[in-house]
């Protein structure tokens, strides 16, 4: 039995900056990467400065006083 096959699991999160792109928020990771970084995101209303931050459902991300809850 090939053992990376039994390993593979899927994770139920998408990161931060992956969350961005997805729903048009930003155009480019790297767009996403400064904000980002700039502290003009935040993740269940805390500033969240960094961009691999794991999102699970029901996690809400607001930028420029618009909020979206993530849904996976």
């Amino acid at each position: 039995m090939n053992q990376n096959i039994s390993q593979q699991v899927t994770e139920p999160f998408i990161k931060l900056d992956q969350f961005l792109k997805w729903q048009g928020i930003v155009q480019t990771g790297g767009e996403a990467k400064l904000r980002i970084k700039d502290g003009e995101i935040a993740v269940n209303g805390e500033v969240e400065t960094r961009r691999g931050r794991k999102l699970v459902e029901g996690d809400r991300v607001t930028i420029e006083h618009t909020t979206y809850e993530v849904e996976l």
